[in-house]
């Protein structure tokens, strides 16, 4: 019983990957959407607090794409991008490069210091 239940649940999953791309082609919001998970640490916008990591917004679309496609192969190294690009289809990785491109460059933030 449970392993049909492991079965059904990767085909189950194996199908919504399969059907992920059409819908990126469909969705005019899907880089947008995609790219909040960048967010988390490039910060709000793509502009980076204190340049580490670095700022996204407003880099050119190509280079965005060719970064994240070096760093799913193991080209370039990485701690944490390369398990995250690993998990966009080359169809959802233009989106995110074309969407971060889009967005304007903030001024440098810097990190504000903590009240003691």
């Amino acid at each position: 019983m449970k392993r049909t239940i492991t079965k059904a649940f990767a085909l189950a999953l194996l199908c919504s990957f399969l059907h992920a791309g059409p819908a990126v082609a469909q969705d005019p919001n899907a880089g947008r959407n995609l790219s909040a998970n960048c967010f988390t640490c490039h910060g709000t916008g793509g502009n980076s607090v204190g340049g580490v990591p670095p700022s996204l917004a407003g880099r050119a679309s190509a280079e965005l794409f060719q970064t994240m496609k070096d760093f799913q192969t193991g080209k370039r190294p990485a701690t944490i991008m390369h398990q995250q690009a690993k998990g966009y289809t080359d169809e959802q990785l233009q989106a995110i490069s074309s969407y971060l491109a889009s967005l304007k460059p903030g001024a440098p933030r810097v990190p504000s210091k903590a009240a003691n």
